[in-house]
Order: structure tokens, then C-alpha cells, then sequence
């Protein structure tokens, strides 16, 4: 009798726990179906300079109620590559050459920018390309944004070094940077095709249409070849192991050395110096460069989505609104302050004037008067070629002034070049514009 009676009793705390444990999951789904879920961000910035950028996200998170998770690499490519080979691709990637985003659209990894967001790609940071879908036909679209640039083109120097003779100045020189070690000799060969042979014909090099073993592009070598050989022939020998900003021993800023009077570098450098080093176009340091090109060459860091949502276009939306620009400025430290790709009035105060002062206010001055911009060259080549032109930059370090070791390496150029155009790998055609509207502002 007494199993009789508890039997109910039993049954109804069976009950009574399922009903709970019915409900509690039913709650649990409703708070997990309002949660939001994290968009990963990758990105370049590390070693500190990624925490202005974190401070924006998690001002945008406040008026967006999502979760942002940066995730920064030195190894950008090498860590998009591995992501999308194990189909982990991240929502929002940053990178700096339009050439390998040029090649992720084609691919299909990169995605076209919806119309609402395709009025925030600006040039020549991000031209619209030709992509055909899997039928065959071709649509011109925009798969990138620029969101921070930085202008080329231009040396620094100390506070009384700027008039010193060309024999009595030493340049700073340091081509190593982990995957991408060579890249600030790139940046060299670049600038004084520029400077010497125009824009015109900097694009059509750029874009695979000018040949690496002749003419402009093979003196823009040798011209390096001389300034170089100005320098001790060790300088060149010891760039292969010096990094292109570390002096060690949490020191940066390789003029804060005392090795070396100017250096060839981007804006983004100023984050190292105070105000008792100064920018100027390298035309000036340069013999024999001529002084009217006013031509700059530009990077920058765009923004492509590779899992599409409405919360990974929204994010590309706020990142280049003058609100985000005016969030990651604020969180800057003032050498440090980001530039933007037409001006941002985030970054100008009440009355409508920059707020920069000393090394910020002059590059914003040369970008303000520059008759052309073109983006960075070796940034804009198909991957495998900017990565053949980095390694060769390195090789001719070793001896510079061999003319035979300079003819080999610059034919291996061309054989790649050549190699790319019959892929179809040149894609890009637009890289110089006159600055539309205003300047990188920080």
C-alpha cells in the first residue's frame, strides 16, 4: 500500500522537473536568440598600435550592440590564406595590397560591396574591378574600403639636417619586416620612378604594362644603386637584418639611432618622433630629381568583408564614418592619430581646421598640395610578384653595385611579370588620382 500511495507523489515530481527543465531551456534559447554574435576582425595592427582601433570597435559596439574580436597578425596573408583553406575565414579582414584583395574578389572570397556601402570606396585606395561570375559575365564592382591611409613619398630628418650636403648625410636603412622583410626598399625603387619618370608611367609599370629589365624601371635601380653608394658599402650589407623601425631594447625610430641623418619612410613613422624630426618630399633629397612632379605615393589599410551579413556591412558603414574616425582619433596618442582618405570632421575641430601640429600638419600640407596620389605600387602587383620584388630588393642589397648581379634579377622581374599577364593577374588600372576633397587628417 505504502509504494501504492507514493507512486502519484513520484510521478508528479517527474512532472513538475520536466515542466522546469522545459522551461529553463526555453528561457536559455530566448537570451541565446537575442544575443548577438561576435564578428571577428583581422587585422595588422599589433605590439600596442592595435589599441586605438579596439577602443573604436568597442565604441561602435556600444551604438551597434554587437561584439567585435580583433585579431591582429604581422602575417597577414599567411593568416587569411590558412583561414580560408580550413573554411574559417574571419567577417572582416584589413589588408594593405589591392593586388592580393584584387585576387581574393576573384576568387570569390572577398565580396562585393552592397550599394550602400560602395560610396565609401575611394580612390585610388579601392578602384572598382572587373570580376565574371560563374556564368561568365562581368560585373564592375567595389569589394573594398579604405579605412586609415598614409602618405609615401617622403624623408625625414632632424632638426638641423634637413639643408646637410649629400655626402655628409647618411640614410637610415632597414629592410627587415618578418614575411614581408624588403618592402621599405620597394618603397624606394617606387618613389623615384615616380619622382623622376611621372605618374603615367608609374601606372602602367604598376599595373604590368612596363618591363622591369629596360628603361624607367631598370634606372630607378640604379639610380638607387648610387644613392647607396654614398653610404658606407656595410649600410647596405647590415639593412638585411635591421628591422625597419626596432632599434632594440623597446627603442624605435631608426633616426633616434646614431647611425644614420635621413630616412625614406611613410607617415606612419611620425608615431616614433617628436617634433625635432621633420618630413619633406624626396624630390629635395634626391639629386637631380626633378622639383615639379609634385607626385606622393599613398598606402593604406582597406576593409573587406569575407563572411557577408548585414552586421559585417554595417561594420564597414560605421568604420569609415566620420563618428569612427573621430572614436579612433580620440584614442590615439597624438603622433599616432590615424589619417583618413578624404578628411573626416571628426578629426577638425569647431571651426573646421585640422587640429594637427609639427610632422602631422606638413604631411597633411603635402597631401593638400600634391597634384597627383598614386597607391603603392608593389601593394597594387599580384602577390606573387610583389613578393618576387621584396625578395629581389634583398638580393641586390647584397651588391648593389654589381651590374650583372642587377641585370639577373631584374630579368627573373620580367619573367614574372610576363607570367602574371598571361594569368590574367593584372587586374588593377587605376592607382593615381588628384586628392579628391581633402586630406589624410590626424
Amino acid at each position: 500500500m505504502e509504494d501504492v500511495v507514493r507512486a502519484p507523489y513520484a510521478l508528479l515530481r517527474t512532472a513538475l522537473a520536466g515542466v522546469l527543465l522545459t522551461g529553463a531551456a526555453v528561457v536559455s534559447a530566448g537570451c541565446a536568440a537575442q544575443e548577438k554574435p561576435t564578428l571577428v576582425v583581422l587585422g595588422p595592427w599589433t605590439d600596442g598600435e592595435e589599441k586605438p582601433f579596439e577602443a573604436t570597435l568597442a565604441k561602435i559596439g556600444e551604438r551597434t550592440g554587437r561584439h567585435y574580436a580583433y585579431e591582429g597578425t604581422r602575417s597577414l596573408r599567411e593568416t587569411l590564406v590558412a583561414q580560408l583553406r580550413t573554411d574559417a575565414p574571419p567577417d572582416v579582414a584589413i589588408l594593405n595590397g589591392t593586388g592580393e584583395l584584387a585576387e581574393y574578389a576573384l576568387d570569390g572570397d572577398a565580396q562585393p560591396l552592397p550599394p550602400e556601402v560602395e560610396a565609401e570606396a575611394i580612390g585610388p585606395w579601392a578602384p572598382r574591378i572587373a570580376v565574371p561570375d560563374i556564368d561568365g559575365d562581368v560585373a564592375v564592382r567595389a569589394y573594398w574600403v579604405p579605412v586609415r591611409v598614409d602618405l609615401k613619398s617622403i624623408v625625414w630628418s632632424k632638426a638641423g639636417e634637413e639643408d646637410a650636403d649629400d655626402e655628409e648625410a647618411v640614410w637610415c636603412l632597414g629592410m627587415a619586416s618578418g614575411a614581408t622583410s624588403g618592402w621599405p626598399g620597394t618603397d624606394w625603387i617606387e618613389d623615384l620612378l615616380l619622382q623622376r619618370h611621372g605618374y603615367e608611367t608609374y601606372e602602367r609599370w604598376a599595373t604590368g604594362k612596363q618591363p622591369w629589365d629596360e628603361g624607367p624601371v631598370k634606372q630607378a635601380w640604379q639610380e638607387w644603386a648610387a644613392v647607396l653608394a654614398t653610404d658606407d658599402r656595410s649600410n647596405a650589407l647590415d639593412s638585411l637584418t635591421t628591422d625597419f623601425e626596432s632599434l632594440g631594447s623597446n627603442r624605435y625610430g631608426l633616426l633616434n639611432g646614431k647611425d644614420c641623418t635621413r630616412e625614406h619612410q611613410g607617415s606612419f613613422i611620425r608615431r616614433h618622433y617628436g617634433l625635432d624630426v621633420t618630413p619633406a618630399p624626396t624630390s629635395g633629397f634626391v639629386a637631380g630629381l626633378p622639383a615639379d612632379q609634385n607626385v606622393f605615393e599613398v598606402s593604406g589599410d582597406m576593409a573587406a568583408v569575407f563572411k557577408p551579413s548585414d552586421a559585417a556591412w554595417e561594420l564597414l558603414l560605421e568604420l569609415t564614418s566620420p563618428r569612427a574616425q573621430a572614436d579612433w582619433v580620440a584614442a590615439a596618442a597624438p603622433a599616432e592619430r590615424p589619417n583618413f582618405p578624404s578628411g573626416a570632421a571628426g578629426i577638425t575641430g569647431a571651426t573646421g581646421t585640422s587640429a594637427a601640429t609639427g610632422p602631422s600638419a606638413a604631411v597633411l600640407r603635402m597631401f593638400n598640395g600634391a597634384d597627383q596620389i598614386c597607391f603603392d605600387a608593389s601593394d597594387a602587383m599580384p602577390s606573387t610578384l610583389r613578393g618576387a620584388f621584396q625578395r629581389a630588393v634583398l638580393e641586390f642589397l647584397e651588391k648593389p653595385q654589381d651590374a650583372a648581379a642587377l641585370d639577373d634579377l631584374l630579368g627573373q622581374l620580367e619573367a614574372e611579370r610576363m607570367l602574371q599577364r598571361r594569368a590574367g593577374a593584372f587586374v588593377l588600372d587605376d592607382l593615381c588620382e588628384k586628392p579628391s576633397g581633402g586630406a589624410p587628417s590626424g
